[in-house]
């Protein structure tokens, strides 16, 4: 969840925000999808959810980008589209020119990530809970990308029937049953491309964390106040926006319910993340167990994080080996005069 209140510290000048690009028809519809989806989980009215995901499909089906008819043309071209009135006309414009809906924030901050997954058939509040334990998955977007990339297998009590059924559902959701499809499909060199994007982002995602926890503990980033646990109002959630080869990124500490029963908050990082369009969110925690003890993982890809680890420990010790050679790792003293 993203807060909606923010609270500028005495680093402002410090904080240098990106620039950022105007949300494409397909992240559209995926806002007014989630909002939909929020609706349902709540009861809420039924024609209400119907006109959200109704927009959604109109949205995705435009070849057009919604931001350039509102620059062209104003509201009037957005109400003129099937399904879409002038509240979620309204909607659309706030996500084109802000990137956020109070909406969507509200529905957010007040409905938290196990309820939104135990709305998924086969899925109840205790497989929620471990999805999001496991995973640290907060999103049905999300839930169907680890249904998908072999995520969602490693949580406990998800066999092959149940995986399944999730991802009918969800492809019913998402109306992305194609994509899927293709997905299954791929040749052996495209999973090869498939892992080595994964290692990529792996190490994307470790750099942010590094660089989030590194000035979050020297004050220097903007600090929001969120709506979730936070009973005064204070604005002490850190927040990072920062870019690796063209990719952005935003981090926070994870407030969560899970995050404050277990005392992690300051140890869990969420990380979201806008590659090639698609967004995606993870999870960054101080691994507890095995060979991975005290190293900081992406929950739902340890075995990643592992080859990571191993390969920078390749790369340190062929440098040492290097330096070596050329007699670099004696003292000065003995350096031939240096």
């Amino acid at each position: 969840m993203v807060p909606n209140v923010i609270t500028r510290t005495t680093h402002e000048t410090q904080f240098h925000p990106i620039e950022r690009r105007p949300l494409d028809n397909d992240q559209l519809a995926q806002r007014l999808s989630e909002i939909a989806d929020l609706l349902d989980a709540q009861s809420a009215n039924l024609f209400r959810r119907h006109a959200y995901r109704a927009a959604a499909e109109t949205i995705r089906r435009l070849t057009r980008p919604v931001w350039q008819m509102l620059s062209e043309e104003g509201m009037e071209a957005l109400t003129r589209l099937p399904g879409v009135g002038k509240s979620i006309a309204r909607t659309l414009q706030r996500l084109c020119e802000t990137g956020h809906a109070p909406l969507l924030h509200q529905l957010r901050g007040t409905f938290g990530p196990e309820e939104k997954l135990a709305t998924v058939p086969g899925i109840g509040p205790k497989t929620a809970a471990t999805i999001h334990e496991v995973l640290g998955i907060e999103t049905l977007g999300d839930l169907q990308a680890a249904a998908y990339d072999g995520r969602l297998t490693r949580v406990p009590g998800i066999g092959q029937k149940r995986l399944q059924a999730v991802r009918e559902t969800l492809a019913g959701r998402f109306r992305r049953r194609r994509t899927a499809v293709k997905a299954q499909r791929a040749t052996s060199e495209s999973r090869r491309d498939t892992k080595a994007h994964t290692l990529r982002l792996v190490a994307d995602l470790l750099s942010v964390d590094e660089e989030y926890r590194r000035k979050a503990k020297a004050d220097e980033l903007l600090r929001v106040a969120p709506r979730r646990f936070n009973p005064n109002g204070e604005a002490w959630l850190p927040i990072l926006e920062t870019e690796r080869v063209g990719h952005r990124y935003k981090a926070m500490y994870s407030n969560t319910a899970r995050a404050h029963e277990l005392d992690t908050v300051r140890d869990w990082v969420v990380i979201f993340h806008d590659v090639a369009g698609e967004r995606g969110q993870w999870t960054v925690i101080t691994s507890r167990f095995g060979e991975l003890r005290g190293k900081r993982i992406v929950r739902g890809l340890e075995r990643e994080c592992a080859e990571n680890y191993a390969e920078h420990s390749v790369h340190a010790l062929s440098l040492f080996d290097s330096d070596a050679e050329h007699g670099l790792d004696a003292p000065l003293a003995d350096r031939g005069g240096e």
